[in-house]
């Protein structure tokens, strides 16, 4: 019997087994069948390591579309909704201060409500406050109005925040013999909000405001323009209500003064106008008898008054 020629059979078949068992068990990680190093980036299943792949470019283009709708929405919710505005000057002092970012509420008047005796409003003066201006360049416009839209940038030059102080069929004024503005006979007591120091007016007036507009004012009386500046111009310094872009609500900016704009009860006491029924403005006693003399016309008695130190605008 050939015991090598049976040792050399045994051994090929050996050599065989083990070459078979190798094809089905894989090596250690990082490592071929044979037990060669694999190559990175050689399974279809993983992206390439340029990163080619779906979470490259598509995420870059996400984040912009994103952004893009954001900005969409902030516009739309700024025209309609809640507006914040710019304060640039000191004419709504102590109220408001220079750099304030109010946030007007666009939707107070939108459902039948008007502007009230008090309210602190802001309103596009053109026609008013300002003569009419032509366009300027429009791309320059638009992008202002949409930095403005978000409280980034400075008003448009035609917007202006005021106190409410007389509504339509209210007769103004100024000033008693305490130094008072009287609405419809009522001396109105404005210490809550008129700058410490200022006088009510240091022009007299007396004006009939006529139906849907409003005769405004600032708060910081000796620095105001407002609408006893405009009392000799076309339309006498009143205020058309749909003029008006909303109430001013909240006070955004800066966190500091985070705060409501406070309300006022001054015109608590003052009656309803009574020009319809008498011909005249003026308050009523409990016998429905008129007290006022219809001696105040659209236009003041004083003529222009000259308060407005600054810009006015605020």
């Amino acid at each position: 019997m050939d015991t090598a020629a049976q040792h050399t059979e045994r051994d090929r078949s050996s050599d065989e087994e083990e070459r078979s068992r190798s094809a089905r068990v894989p090596g250690p990680e990082g490592t071929g069948r044979d037990g060669t190093p694999e190559r990175e980036g050689t399974d279809p299943e993983e992206p390439d390591a340029g990163g080619a792949g779906p979470s490259g470019p598509l995420t870059w283009r996400r984040t912009g579309l994103i952004g893009i709708a954001c900005m969409v929405f902030l516009l739309l919710f700024s025209h309609f909704v809640l507006q914040p505005f710019l304060v640039p000057s000191g004419s709504m002092e102590p109220t408001l201060q220079v750099g304030d970012r109010i946030l007007v509420n666009k939707l107070a008047y939108r459902f039948g409500d008007e502007p009230r005796r008090g309210d602190v409003v802001v309103f596009d003066g053109t026609g008013s406050f300002l003569q009419e201006q032509p366009a300027g360049n429009p791309v320059a416009g638009a992008l202002h109005a949409a930095a403005a839209a978000l409280g980034l940038a400075e008003p448009d030059e035609t917007d202006f925040v005021k106190r409410v102080v007389g509504t339509g069929g209210d007769r103004v004024v100024c000033c008693d013999k305490d130094g008072r503005i009287s609405v419809n006979g009522v001396p109105v007591r404005e210490t809550g909000y008129v700058m410490f120091g200022d006088q009510p007016s240091r022009v007299p007036f007396d004006i009939v405001v006529p139906d849907g507009t409003l005769w405004v004012m600032g708060d910081h009386r000796s620095q105001s323009s407002d609408s006893r500046d405009h009392l000799g111009q076309p339309g006498g310094g009143m205020v058309p209500v749909d003029m008006v872009v909303g109430r001013a609500d909240w006070i955004g900016w800066p966190f500091g003064r985070w705060s409501t704009v406070p309300r006022t009860d001054a015109f608590d006491a003052v009656p309803a106008w009574t020009a319809s029924r008498h011909g005249h403005a003026g308050s009523t006693d409990a016998n429905g008898n008129g007290n006022g003399d219809g001696s105040g016309s659209g236009t003041g008695g004083s003529g222009t008054a000259g308060a407005g130190a600054g810009s006015g605008r605020g």
